[in-house]
C-alpha cells in the first residue's frame, strides 16, 4: 500500500526490509555486550521480572519524572537521570527504589573506610565517646572562620572544660572536650554543630552541581573531609562501632562481601591512649576481630567477610613509598588472609603518576616474589576528565602492571587498544557512577562512559567509593545501582544483576596465583571453592530476588 504522492506505508515490503535489518544490526551489537550470557542464561522467572521492572521504570518516568503530564504535582523540572543530590529525596519514595533496595547486590569492591558511615552517626559517637576533644588553630568567631579554620578531633584526658573555642579568648590548639564544644555552638548548639560539621566534611548539594569550578576545586572539599574524620574513626572504641555499623548497613542492603581500602599509615590510638600505637599491626588485628565477632552473630549471619586492600598515597615520595610498602608486606605476612592486595590512592590529576613510581612499584613486585606473598594491584586508574595527558596514560600503566581490577577508569572509553587489553586479561573496572557525577568528572549519569564499555564488552561492577561525604548517606550501594537502572535505558534490571553478579566473580576472596586468579573467574560457578560457592549462593539469591518481584508487582504490570 502506498500513502499519497507515492509515499510507502510501513506495511510496505522496502519499508519492512529496512525494519528488519535495522532489528539484525541491533541484535548484532547486542552480541558483543558485556552482560550478554547472563541475559541468555536467564530463566523464565527471572526474564519476566526484568519485564516488570521495565514497565514499572516507564511508568515513573512519565509520573514521576516528567512535568509533562501535571506541571503542579513537579513545581521543579524533574526527569530521568538527573543529578543525583537534586534527585536523591524523590528516587527514594519510587516502587523502583523498593525493588533495588531488594536486590542481592553481591559484593562491594571499591570503597574508603573512613567515608563509609553516615556522618550524622560519626559526629553522635564522637560526642558519646569519653574523653573525645575538639581543637583548632585560632578561635572560631564567625562563619568565614568555622567555615575554613582548621580543626581537630583527638582522644585526651587533658580536655579544658572551661575553654570556649567559640570566642577570642580561645587558645590555639587548647583541647575542648567535644561536648563543651558541640553544646556551646553558636549557632543551634548540639544539633547546629553536627549540622556543621556534616557541611565541611561533605560536598554539599550546592558544591556537587557547581561543575563550572571544576575538579580541583570539588577534590580540595574532598581531601579537607579526609583530613578531619580519620581522628574520630581511627580510635579504637569508635572504630569497633564504626566497622559493626558499616558491616550491618551493607548487609541490610544485600552486600554480602566488601573490600576496603584502607591507610594503616593513619595515626590509630589504643582506647583510652592519648599517643597513636607505634605498630599497624594493632589496626589489622581489631578489624580482624571485629569482622570475625560480626560475622558469627546474630546480625551477622549470611556475611561472607572482609578484606583489606592496602593503600599508599600518590604524592609521597621514593622514601615514604618504599617505607609503606615494607609495612604492606610485613604485616601481610602476619595477616596474609586479610589483606587482599595493594593499592595507591588520592587525586590522580594532582598525584604522581604510575610511570612515575614504576622502580617503587617494580621492587614490591619483586619482593612479594622472594618472600612468597600475593598482593596483586587493585590500581586506581583513569580517574580524570583528560584524553592523552599524564593523568589519562595511569590506565597503560595500571594495565602493564598487571593490575586485576581497575578503580574507576573513566577515561577507558577513549582507548580502543587498551579496551581490547582488559578484556583479554579479565580486568573488572570497579565503577562508581554517583562519585564521578559528584566530583564533576560527569554532569549526570546521563552522560556517564560505563554504557560504552559494557556495549563493548567490558567487564564492570557497581560500587560507592565514598558515600558518607558524596551525599548517599549510607553505606550501601542501592543509590548507585538505582541510577544506573533509571539512567541507562539499555541496562534493565538483568544488565544490572550481570554488575552485581560480576562483583562476585572478581572478589578476592582468598590469596590466589595470577592463573588461578584468571581460571575461577572464566570458570565462574562451574569451578571449585569459595568463589564458586559464593556465586552459586548469589545465584539463588537472584532466582529468589525475581520470584518476589513477580509475586509482588506481577498483577499490576
Amino acid at each position: 500500500m502506498q500513502l499519497q504522492d507515492g509515499v510507502p506505508d510501513a506495511s510496505h515490503p522496502s519499508v519492512q526490509q529496512f525494519f528488519q535489518a535495522r532489528e539484525q544490526l541491533i541484535s548484532k551489537e547486542s552480541v558483543h555486550r558485556s552482560d550478554y550470557k547472563f541475559r541468555q542464561s536467564l530463566s523464565p522467572v527471572a526474564k519476566r521480572a526484568c519485564s516488570i521492572v521495565s514497565q514499572i521504570r516507564k511508568k515513573e518516568q512519565d509520573s514521576i519524572w516528567s512535568t509533562t503530564a501535571d506541571p503542579s504535582l513537579n513545581p521543579t523540572e524533574l526527569f530521568p537521570g538527573m543529578m543525583f543530590n537534586m534527585a536523591k529525596t524523590h528516587m527514594e519514595t519510587t516502587k523502583l527504589w523498593r525493588i533495588i533496595q531488594k536486590m542481592p547486590k553481591g559484593t562491594l569492591l571499591h570503597c574508603h573506610l573512613g567515608a563509609m558511615v553516615d556522618l550524622e552517626w560519626v559526629f553522635t559517637e564522637a560526642l558519646k565517646t569519653p574523653g573525645m576533644c575538639f581543637s583548632s588553630n585560632g578561635p572560631l568567631v564567625n562563619d568565614e572562620v568555622r567555615e575554613s579554620g582548621l580543626v581537630e578531633f583527638c582522644f585526651s584526658k587533658r580536655g579544658v572544660e572551661g575553654g570556649n573555642i567559640w570566642e577570642d579568648s580561645y587558645q590555639p590548639g587548647t583541647l575542648i572536650p567535644v561536648t563543651v564544644a558541640a553544646d556551646s555552638y553558636p549557632n543551634g548548639g548540639r544539633k547546629g554543630f553536627v549540622a556543621w560539621m556534616k557541611d565541611r566534611c561533605s560536598i554539599t548539594q550546592q558544591e556537587s552541581i557547581q561543575h563550572h569550578l571544576g575538579v580541583d576545586d570539588v577534590w580540595r572539599k574532598l581531601n579537607s573531609a579526609f583530613a578531619i574524620l580519620p581522628r574520630i574513626v581511627y580510635y579504637e572504641p569508635i572504630l569497633r562501632s564504626f566497622l559493626r555499623h558499616f558491616f550491618t548497613t551493607l548487609l541490610e542492603d544485600g552486600v554480602r562481601w566488601v573490600e576496603i581500602r584502607v591507610a594503616p599509615f593513619t595515626k590509630f590510638n589504643l582506647e583510652g591512649q592519648e599517643e597513636p600505637t607505634t605498630d599497624q599491626g594493632d589496626f589489622m588485628k581489631i578489624v580482624q576481630d571485629v569482622v570475625e565477632k560480626f560475622k558469627s552473630s546474630v546480625e551477622g549471619k549470611g556475611f561472607w567477610g572482609v578484606r583489606l586492600i592496602w593503600s599508599s598515597i600518590r604524592f609521597w615520595d621514593d622514601r615514604r613509598l618504599i617505607q609503606d610498602m615494607q609495612d604492606c608486606l610485613r604485616l601481610k605476612a602476619q595477616y596474609p588472609d586479610l589483606i587482599s592486595g595493594y593499592d595507591l590512592v588520592g587525586h590522580e590529576d594532582s598525584g604522581r603518576t604510575l610511570s612515575s613510581m614504576a622502580p617503587c612499584i617494580v621492587w614490591f613486585k619483586s619482593q612479594c616474589r622472594s618472600l612468597n606473598l600475593d598482593i596483586p594491584f587493585f590500581f586506581h586508574a583513569g580517574e580524570c576528565v583528560g584524553s592523552g595527558n599524564h593523568t589519562d596514560h595511569n590506565l597503560f600503566d595500571a594495565v602493564l602492571f598487571g593490575t586485576r581490577r581497575m578503580g574507576h577508569g573513566f577515561s577507558l572509553y577513549k582507548h580502543p587498544t587498551l579496551i581490547d587489553e582488559v578484556k583479554k586479561k579479565e580486568i573488572l573496572i570497579e565503577s562508581c557512577p554517583i562519585s564521578n557525577e559528584v566530583l564533576r568528572y560527569t554532569a549526570s549519569i546521563m552522560s556517564h562512559p560505563l554504557p560504552a564499555l559494557l556495549a563493548r564488552g567490558v567487564k564492570a561492577a557497581l560500587a560507592n567509593d565514598d558515600p558518607a561525604l558524596l551525599g548517599q548517606g549510607t553505606s550501601g550501594v542501592t543509590h548507585d545501582f538505582w541510577q544506573a537502572l533509571q539512567g541507562w535505558d539499555n541496562l534493565g534490571l538483568e544488565g544490572l544483576g550481570s554488575l552485581a553478579q560480576n562483583s562476585v566473580r572478581w572478589a578476592a576472596f582468598k590469596d590466589e596465583t595470577d592463573e588461578e586468579w584468571i581460571k575461577n573467574i572464566r570458570d565462574g560457578e562451574n569451578g571449585t571453592g569459595v568463589k564458586a560457592e559464593y556465586i552459586k549462593e548469589w545465584n539463588i539469591e537472584w532466582e529468589v530476588f525475581c520470584k518476589w518481584v513477580v509475586d509482588e508487582f506481577g498483577d499490576e504490570n
